[in-house]
């Protein structure tokens, strides 16, 4: 495959990179692109939690350790084992609805599993840098039509985004209390919007719901139709996680910090607007809408990027309509023919990065 030189300024080449929940949806991608970089990546993670899976597919040489990061004495020894230079904390128990009917599992991970991984990182030598990543969803949801900006409270109505809000407050406590010299590792942490792309198949999703709909010849059940969010594929927000991490490995201790990356207002829609334009590409997609009484889920949320685009020069690669075709295009391809398409996926979306003026694209050289 062709090589790709340069990207992220060659920071991740030959590093020992740690990331959390690699086997999930965002960290199986993150794996993938790793690898690319040449990083020496290592994962830990609950097994995969569906089949078929993401994590799987890919069948990445990887070294893997299925470890509960609610398992401080066995998460501890492995990460100082490990010896990361850098690592991404993805693990976390990702769902809201599974947060009503789990919420103590859910607290436990997402705020005691944050603290674990972080006390852990304290024993590594030689460890530069972490980025943590919650959720757009730890904000205190108002519901206005204003994106929220870094600054702004904190909070969550379900114990998922709440949960998150927490580990956004761990992760805030350990950067002033512990990693606060000039040795120790620089921390941030990291907001994505709702995250579409191919090789989810979690559990009370849009897109992976709809894919097992169309896998049965039904038609999906929709709770929010009018519910609006800001929608990116994976491959968005794990570009600035990338960037983020960057800074950090290079000692740039101005992004030792919260950080958004959102879409463009663009990337604002309602959900049935969204499985409007996949049915567009996916001729095969149906919905009808559901009038069963929901959980509480916030019907309205945007993500102000403002910083993350002034001061990282980070922005989306692909327009809405490109983000939702990739999606298409990736499920369209496993469920017709079984081809696994997310390396050609990510290769054409750092050409579209690089063509498109974007610096951490680097040169490309057969």
């Amino acid at each position: 495959m062709e090589k790709l030189v340069m990207m992220f300024g060659n920071a991740y080449k030959n590093r020992r990179v740690l990331v959390t929940g690699h086997t999930g949806f965002k960290g199986s991608w993150l794996a993938l692109w790793l690898q690319m970089l040449g990083a020496k990546a290592t994962g830990i993670s609950l097994p995969p939690a569906t089949s078929p899976n993401h994590w799987d597919l890919l069948g990445l040489d990887v070294e893997s350790f299925h470890i509960d990061i609610r398992n401080e004495g066995l998460l501890r020894q492995k990460i100082v084992e490990v010896k990361p230079e850098i690592v991404f904390h993805l693990a976390a128990q990702p769902l809201v609805r599974r947060s009503y009917l789990q919420p103590l599992e859910t607290w436990a991970t997402n705020v005691m599993g944050t603290a674990n991984v972080l006390d852990s990182c304290r024993q590594v030598e030689g460890l530069t840098a972490i980025v943590v990543v919650t959720t757009d969803k730890c904000y205190e949801n108002k519901e206005w039509v204003w994106g929220y900006r870094e600054n702004d409270p904190l909070g969550g109505h379900d114990p998922y985004s709440a949960s998150k809000g927490g580990s956004e407050l761990v992760a805030a406590s350990y950067r002033q209390s512990f990693f606060n010299t000039s040795s120790s590792p620089l921390l941030a942490t990291a907001r994505a919007g709702n995250v579409i792309g191919g090789g989810d198949w979690s559990e009370d999703r849009l897109i992976p719901d709809l894919v097992r709909s169309v896998e049965a010849g039904k038609s999906l059940e929709i709770r929010s139709p009018k519910a609006t969010r800001p929608w990116q594929h994976v491959l968005e927000c794990l570009s600035g996680y990338l960037i983020l991490g960057q800074q950090l490995l290079e000692g740039n201790k101005a992004c030792a910090d919260a950080w958004n990356f959102g879409p463009d207002r663009e990337g604002n829609r309602q959900v049935e607007q969204v499985l409007s334009v996949l049915k567009a590409d996916w001729p095969s997609v149906e919905w009808i809408c559901s009038d069963t009484p929901q959980p509480h889920e916030a019907q309205l949320l945007h993500l102000d990027s403002g910083k993350a685009r002034e001061k990282l020069f980070w922005r989306p690669v692909w327009t809405f309509d490109e983000g939702v075709a990739a999606t298409a295009e990736w499920y369209r391809a496993w469920l017709d023919r079984g081809d696994m398409v997310s390396l050609n996926q990510l290769q054409g979306y750092i050409r579209h990065a690089k063509e498109r003026g974007l610096s951490w694209a680097g040169d490309v050289a057969s």
